[in-house]
């Protein structure tokens, strides 16, 4: 930067905290921090949690800031630092504001984030309790601690979180006292620590700790920085790479030819000629492919230039796979990917029908929507487009779902046919043989007419 900042808050904006929160003391040492770093407000972005804390955003206009669902801070900083440090050059500087009541909901989050070394530094305000919603014990809550819900005093130990934190393989771990004058410059030094760094920073909450506590002035001194958690840590000692770094030379890096196939880019072969978004419901039974079926069918749509989302129902019986795909294709990106009325509807089983009955997807189509089923299925009249085949008796069903897919393709000349084979031929050189003389032989053979004189998309 051409002039250094002497803040990165808008300093119109009163600290919202209760008097004497130790919040206040983490945002004024982070705004001294982050002065310190001398980091570009524009590659900065401040996750914040729920809870008090959270109330930190409008705080810090100079600044990118996300306020994020309860526990899941750490989550959605590290998919944007993974975005970031993989496809944006890794301009963005990921700081995390998080509660222990936060932290405890989502404790994976945060040893997923250290176990990946991914470049985000967590500020963990640890209060030992919920602050915001009436001073109820958390998960940190020190032993004898008491709260709103337990006004006799904790009596569950709380985990070591640093020590969770070191043995997650953390680069940097510390902890200290949100009073402690040396504070700025440890947040200085997590946030320029190259890989995955967190502060947790003791406080004590004064509108309910204090009236509940009576030995208040010595409660950080017995619980928390005992010997069996002590005040900081040093560095583990070992230097590991960021995982964008390893992520670009392991994968991206990579020799094409040592690449799997889903590791591939799928390049775009040809263009299409979509005039408007069509969204698609594939409907079979569990255990035949319905999912790999729209899957071949978007990924043929990728490779004429156009966007995709693919959803897949999760049963509960899970080894039995899926039996419904939605799948929603357009020219311009996909901002909702919900299907309120389907272009398409393609069923090859009763199990199928009776799921697109039953979540009311059969309900939502208009006389326009296009149905492609087998012929042995008992719909009824005035549904849509109809169209049928007998795919379960001709192909089997384990390639009923493909051949309604493929029968769908060359229907609509969605997408072309050079495109789709090229994915079939990338999935197996058996799909290719199956589709250019089994499908096609007895398409053309029996339904020729419905496929060669139905209008285009």
């Amino acid at each position: 930067m051409e002039t250094q900042l002497k803040t990165y808050r808008d300093e119109t904006i009163s600290v919202p905290f209760c008097k004497g929160c130790g919040h206040t003391h983490v945002i004024r040492h982070l705004d001294a921090a982050l002065a310190k770093v001398q980091l570009d407000p524009s590659n900065i972005c401040l996750v914040t949690d729920i809870g008090c804390i959270g109330l930190a955003d409008p705080l810090f206009a100079r600044i990118h800031t996300v306020h994020t669902t309860h526990g899941r801070s750490t989550a959605f900083a590290t998919g944007i630092e993974l975005a970031d440090s993989i496809l944006g050059g890794s301009k963005l500087k990921m700081i995390v504001l998080i509660g222990d009541g936060g932290a405890t909901i989502g404790l994976q989050h945060l040893i997923q984030a250290a176990l990946l070394n991914v470049d985000i530094t967590v500020l963990l305000c640890n209060n030992f309790l919920y602050g915001m919603t009436g001073g109820q014990n958390s998960g940190f809550s020190p032993m004898d601690f008491m709260t709103s819900t337990t006004p006799w005093g904790n009596f569950i130990p709380p985990p070591d979180f640093t020590g969770l934190m070191v043995s997650s393989r953390a680069g940097f771990v510390e902890r200290i006292s949100s009073t402690d004058r040396r504070l700025a410059d440890v947040i200085a030094n997590a946030i320029t620590h190259p890989g995955f760094s967190v502060v947790e920073i003791l406080e004590i909450c004064p509108e309910h700790a204090v009236q509940m506590n009576v030995d208040v002035s010595s409660l950080l001194p017995k619980t928390s920085l005992s010997d069996d958690h002590p005040e900081s840590f040093p560095l583990t000692g070992e230097r590991r790479e960021e995982f964008g770094g390893v992520y670009r030379r392991r994968v991206m890096g990579a020799d094409p030819r040592k690449r799997s196939r889903r590791e591939m880019i799928v390049p775009q072969q040809c263009a299409h000629t979509l005039r408007a978004p069509v969204r698609i419901v594939i409907a079979g039974t569990a255990g035949e492919r319905v999912q790999s079926a729209a899957g071949i069918l978007a990924e043929a749509a990728v490779r004429c230039g156009l966007n995709i989302t693919q959803k897949n129902d999760n049963p509960v019986t899970q080894g039995s796979g899926f039996s419904l795909s939605e799948i929603c294709l357009s020219s311009t990106p996909i901002y909702y990917t919900g299907v309120d009325h389907p272009d398409a509807v393609l069923v090859v089983s009763g199990d199928g029908l009776r799921e697109l009955s039953a979540n009311g997807t059969l309900a939502k189509m208009t006389e326009e929507t296009v149905l492609v089923f087998d012929c042995e299925l008992p719909l009824e009249n005035g549904l849509g487009r109809k169209h049928e085949f007998p795919f379960r008796k001709e192909f089997g069903a384990r390639q009923a779902a493909l051949a309604a897919a493929s029968y769908y393709v060359q229907l609509t000349g969605l997408v072309p046919t050079p495109a789709f084979l090229d994915v079939l031929k990338a999935r197996s050189p058996d799909l290719e043989t199956w589709f250019l003389v089994d499908f096609l032989r007895k398409v053309r053979g029996e339904g020729k007419k419905k496929v060669d004189e139905s209008p285009q998309v």
